[in-house]
C-alpha cells in the first residue's frame, strides 16, 4: 500500500493494489477512529466488491474503485442526487454521454457504466463508486453494461480527479441547482415504477430529495427502498 495526498480539493488518498472492498476498508477506518473528511480509498482491484443489498460488484483491473469518506453528522436524502450529478458531469467532461437512472446508476446509451453505494457510519458518510473504464462485467441476461474506453481514452487517475473536483462542486451548490441538473440527466421520468407493489408514475424529486409519484389523480412522496424501477 502507498499513501499520499492528491493536490486536488485537498483529498487524502490511500491507494491499494488489491483489497477485499474499499467500502469495507472505509468502515474499518472509521471504526478505528482513523478517518477524516475528504479521505478516499482507491483499489486497483477488489476481491469482494459489493453494491446495494450486498450484491457482488465485479472488480477487475483497469477500472476505478473508490470509497470517499465525508463528514456527515446527519443523513440527507439529497446526497445521492449530488453524487449522481457529480459523477455524470465527470463522465460528460470526457465526452461520455452519461445519464442518471434512479437511484444510483450512471447509464450510457441505456447501459450501466457506474454504480454507487452510499452508507453512513457514525458522523461520516461513505460514498462508494465503481466506474467501468477498461472492462465491463457480464451480468444477468437483459442487463447491459458498458465502459468508458469505448468513448474516450481517460485513465483511472483522470476519472478519479474529475470526480473529486465535481463532488466538491456539487456538494456546495444549492439543491435547487442540483435538482434541476439531475432532472435534465435523469432517465425514467414520467414512466411507471413499482411503489409498495403498485404501478405508479415517477414524476421527479422535490426540494427535500423525496421522489414525486403519481397514482391516477393522487400525488405521493416516496423514499428509497419503497421504489423499484421497471
Amino acid at each position: 500500500m502507498t499513501t499520499g495526498f492528491i493536490g486536488l480539493a485537498n483529498y487524502k488518498v490511500l491507494f491499494f493494489g488489491k483489497i477485499p472492498s474499499t467500502q469495507t476498508y472505509a468502515h474499518e477506518l472509521i471504526a478505528r477512529r482513523g478517518a477524516a473528511d475528504h479521505t478516499a480509498i482507491v483499489a486497483a482491484a477488489q476481491s469482494a466488491g459489493r453494491g446495494r443489498y450486498r450484491r457482488t460488484w465485479v472488480s477487475h483491473h483497469g477500472n476505478l474503485y473508490v470509497s470517499f469518506i465525508f463528514d456527515c453528522p446527519q443523513r440527507d436524502a439529497r446526497l445521492s442526487y449530488r453524487v449522481a450529478v457529480a459523477i455524470a458531469e465527470s463522465l460528460i467532461s470526457f465526452g461520455v454521454p452519461a445519464r442518471i437512472k434512479w437511484p444510483n446508476d450512471i447509464m450510457v446509451d441505456g447501459k450501466k457504466i457506474c454504480g454507487v453505494l452510499i452508507e453512513y457510519s457514525g458522523n461520516f458518510v461513505i460514498v462508494g463508486i465503481g466506474v467501468n473504464i477498461k472492462s465491463n462485467p457480464t451480468v444477468a441476461a437483459g442487463y447491459k453494461t458498458t465502459r468508458m474506453d469505448r468513448y474516450c481514452t481517460a485513465t483511472v487517475m483522470d476519472v478519479l480527479g474529475a470526480i473529486m473536483k465535481n463532488l466538491d462542486i456539487w456538494f456546495r451548490r444549492d439543491f435547487i441547482d442540483v435538482r434541476a441538473r439531475w432532472t435534465d440527466l435523469a432517465v425514467g421520468l414520467n414512466r411507471m415504477v413499482e411503489y409498495r407493489g403498485e404501478d405508479v408514475e415517477l414524476i421527479g424529486i422535490n426540494e427535500n430529495g423525496a421522489l414525486m409519484l403519481r397514482r391516477g389523480a393522487e400525488y405521493i412522496l416516496g423514499y428509497g427502498d419503497e421504489i423499484k424501477m421497471k
